[in-house]
Formats: structure tokens, sequence, C-alpha cells
């Protein structure tokens, strides 16, 4: 029967790892900012979670620069 009511389900979240990866290949905010092509403003949000989306295109260019997998810095956590 439905009545109308939504189910509020927990999906899990996305978690990034980005930190963590930077941290193991001793790279700072501001050479990935400049590796990537990116912005500061860009990569600090992602450094620190603070995204809402992830845009394809600037994950690519951090995979690249770091020399990891998307797997490496991007984790379905339940």
């Amino acid at each position: 029967m439905n009545t109308g009511i939504y189910e509020l389900k927990n999906y899990g979240e996305i978690k990034l790892n980005i930190q963590d990866v930077m941290k193991k290949k001793n790279i700072t905010r501001n050479k990935l900012a400049k590796l990537t092509g990116c912005t500061y403003n860009v990569i600090e949000r992602y450094y620190t979670s603070e995204i809402a989306r992830v845009d394809l295109d600037v994950l690519a260019r951090i995979c690249y620069v770091l020399e990891c997998k998307v797997t490496d810095v991007l984790e379905y956590v339940k």
C-alpha cells in the first residue's frame, strides 16, 4: 500500500581519500593545483571533502598527477 510517505534510507556515502594519497606521495595542495591546472580553491575542496558533486575531469587530472586509480581516491562506505 502506498501511503504517500517516502521511506528515508541510508545508502552510505562516498569518501574522498585524496588527502591520504597526497601525503603518501608527499605532494602539497599548491603543487597539485599547479600540476593539474586547477585552482587552489578547487583542490582545497577535494582535499577537505567539501564537494557535493565530483567533476570527472578534475578527478581524472588528480589521478593522473598522483599516478593512482580512482579507487585510491574514492571509497564507498556503507
